[in-house]
């Protein structure tokens, strides 16, 4: 089964075909010019360099493209005049999804070549803000254009990607002043490092228990849960409302192997909302906007703040200055005031590590004593 492998050209000047194939191009040719010759001057190219491509394409497709006889001009063959057809065929068919595909990979790449447009990678565990920040920065091209690439995952693998140079800024969260023998600390503190990282203040927000609507099996705490038997569903292993869900289990004296469905698990808010609102589910952790937005209940549970964290060494690139400015702006933070469960906290700010996560201990350096003076 011979197989269709699609490529593009960035250039200046493109030309106007929505997409270029040299094979159809040489078969038009020849069709159209009755010799090969005249075919390669068609094209611009020399005679040697269509033959030889003719004959490669012939042993590859493995069926003869062009014949000819004494004295008669260069014409397709069957084989060769039923692929130009398909060629045909697929971009009269395909001619809108090609379109916009073009136009997209054009506006993508336009963003390499303007000066004052940014690009930001961001690895961070699942947060609705997040996606309303990517499109509320993508509408404000006269401040210079930012464009947020967003790879969502678990806390932890956000921070690593950050440390291996994968991306520029990681999201992860934790409760305010995390206690240092919290789940918390131990699984955020060997990846981060006071005067190599730095972080920056973006948002607090609720998390707590997804339920259906009107709270049927009135759950009101972990305890809850656990006494009624309600059917859970968890976050992956990693993501920081795993974590953070472990620390209020522990706090609760609560046994996770008690709760039914713990190592079941979904991506992200939204995939737990969306088991609860199928009824795949009873009960899941989660963010209020996940559950409001499509018309569950929500009992609220903590109050956390979500970081996002860089390199010391990053804060001075322009695209993360472009972020800070952005997220600074009263538009912008009023955008997030609008979103349920979510208020801007020291947003844009640049927080000193030790002071937002109290988890590292520094003795304080003692000066020596002068000498006396000797008499």
């Amino acid at each position: 089964m011979h197989r269709v492998q699609l490529h593009y050209t960035l250039s200046r000047d493109a030309g106007d075909a929505l997409i270029r194939n040299p094979l159809p191009e040489m078969l038009q040719a020849v069709a159209q010019q009755g010799s090969i010759s005249a075919a390669a001057r068609a094209l611009g190219l020399s005679y040697r360099h269509v033959w030889g491509a003719l004959k490669r394409w012939e042993d590859q497709l493995g069926g003869e493209l062009v014949t000819w006889g004494k004295g008669q001009s260069a014409q397709l063959s069957e084989f060769g005049t039923k692929l130009l057809w398909a060629e045909r065929q697929a971009q009269a068919r395909l001619a809108p999804q090609i379109a916009a595909l073009h136009a997209d990979l054009e506006r993508a790449f336009a963003v390499a070549f303007d000066a004052d447009a940014h690009v930001l990678t961001l690895y961070a565990s699942h947060d609705d803000a997040l996606v309303a920040l990517r499109a509320h920065a993508a509408t404000q091209a006269d401040a210079g254009a930012l464009h947020l690439d967003i790879r969502f995952t678990g806390s932890v693998d956000a921070i690593r990607a950050l440390n291996e140079g994968r991306c520029t800024l990681a999201g992860f969260h934790t409760v305010d002043q995390p206690a240092a023998d919290s789940v918390a600390a131990r699984s955020y503190k060997p990846l981060l490092q006071p005067g190599l990282h730095k972080i920056i203040g973006f948002a607090q927000r609720t998390q707590g228990l997804i339920v259906a609507p009107g709270n049927p099996l009135g759950l009101h705490s972990l305890a809850d849960v656990v006494r009624t038997g309600a059917r859970f569903i968890n976050r992956p292993l990693g993501s920081g409302t795993r974590v953070l869900l472990d620390d209020l289990l522990a706090q609760a004296g609560v046994d996770a192997q008690a709760i039914p469905g713990y190592m079941r698990n979904e991506p992200s808010h939204t995939a737990i909302a969306q088991a609860v609102a199928a009824g795949a589910a009873d009960v899941g952790m989660g963010i209020e906007v996940a559950a409001r937005t499509r018309g569950l209940d929500f009992v609220p549970l903590v109050q956390e703040r979500y970081h996002l964290a860089c390199l010391k060494a990053s804060l001075d690139q322009p695209a993360t200055q472009a972020l800070r400015r952005l997220l600074q702006t009263p538009e912008w933070q009023a955008h997030m005031k609008a979103l349920p469960g979510y208020t801007p906290l020291h947003c844009g700010e640049v927080l000193a590590m030790s002071t937002v996560l109290p988890w590292w201990q520094f003795a304080s350096k003692k000066r020596a004593p002068l000498p006396r003076k000797q008499p």
